[in-house]
């Protein structure tokens, strides 16, 4: 039995031995906690993009010419809430930037035609994102524009046709609102509330309250945010550097261009008549998507102007 117990114990004085042994060994191989400190950080500069700072917010700011009453600590407060989760939800607003550099020539250029002031198109940024989203409320396209509003504004909707989805004729149609609320309200940044909350559900607030202007009124959460959104969107479109948007010109999407070919006549197959033009249907259903059918009935008298991507 003692020779037994001299055995095990002999064995484990080699095992710790040779534990050590191989440490020392290899110590070298064992990274120390600055070095695993430094391995994990981010590649070099991309530590920038993990900073959250608190932003200053502008001295001043207008939209559509109207001041916006920064002396007013609620507004202060409502405008630092929106310009800090437009910041800082950078995913969204990268992609916000590069869409607008492709859409918003050509939605000022239809806000300028309908002297609507240019701030408006921020309003589209907000709303659609520049993209024919459908919202929960069947709201559509880069306006959000509901069936009933579009008929009332000069929009077709209907089984093969929906120029909601048609991002310059859906802009004509939310001019057509813009100018008529503006006749009601007589100030534009009403007007931008009223685009969310409607203009009669605006109009009861303002008699109810005795009020006029959107600043000083009691709202429901999402029009109390609202034109806030838009004025944070504003900012960051016009200072993207200064909130940390640093994009290559390369990397934004540009216009692409389009021939229009006028159809008078029914269309029984679409992909036939995309191939007769030198497309696929993929195509021609990316640059019309207003087109809503694999079809298109055309009534008598009446012409549609369908892009040809070049």
């Amino acid at each position: 039995m003692n020779n037994l117990s001299i055995y095990i114990s002999i064995m484990a004085f080699v095992l710790v031995c040779g534990y050590i042994s191989y440490n020392e060994g290899n110590k070298d191989d064992i990274p120390r906690s600055d070095q695993l400190a430094i391995s994990n950080m981010p590649p070099a500069g991309f530590e920038n993009y993990l900073n959250a700072a608190s932003l200053e917010l502008p001295k001043s700011m207008t939209f559509a010419g109207e001041p916006v009453p920064l002396h007013i600590a609620d507004v202060r407060e409502r405008l630092d809430r929106e310009l800090h989760i437009n910041t800082y939800w950078h995913s969204s607003t990268i992609f916000l930037l590069k869409r607008g550099h492709k859409w918003l020539p050509q939605i000022e250029k239809i806000l300028k035609e309908n002297n609507v002031p240019d701030d408006f198109k921020y309003l589209a940024a907000i709303e659609g994102g520049f993209q024919n989203d459908v919202s929960p409320k069947n709201a559509v396209g880069f306006w959000q524009i509901r069936k009933d509003a579009g008929k009332e504004f000069g929009l077709e909707i209907g089984r093969d046709v929906d120029e909601r989805y048609d991002p310059l004729k859906s802009t004509q149609a939310a001019c057509n609102y813009l100018n008529k609320a503006y006749e009601r309200f007589g100030n534009w940044t009403n007007v931008a509330a009223s685009y969310n909350r409607g203009r009669s559900g605006l109009a009861r607030a303002i008699n109810n309250q005795k009020v006029d202007s959107y600043y000083d009124l009691m709202l429901n959460e999402e029009t109390s945010r609202y034109v806030f959104r838009i004025l944070a969107i504003k900012e960051i479109f016009q200072n993207p550097k200064k909130y940390g948007f640093d994009i290559s010109k390369e990397h934004l999407y540009d216009e692409e261009k389009v021939k229009y070919v006028e159809v008078d006549s029914d269309i029984k197959d679409l992909v036939a008549f995309a191939k007769e033009q030198g497309i696929n249907y993929k195509l021609l259903k990316r640059h019309n998507p207003w087109l809503r059918d694999d079809q298109l009935n055309v009534t008598r008298g009446k012409t549609y102007q369908i892009a040809i991507p070049l």
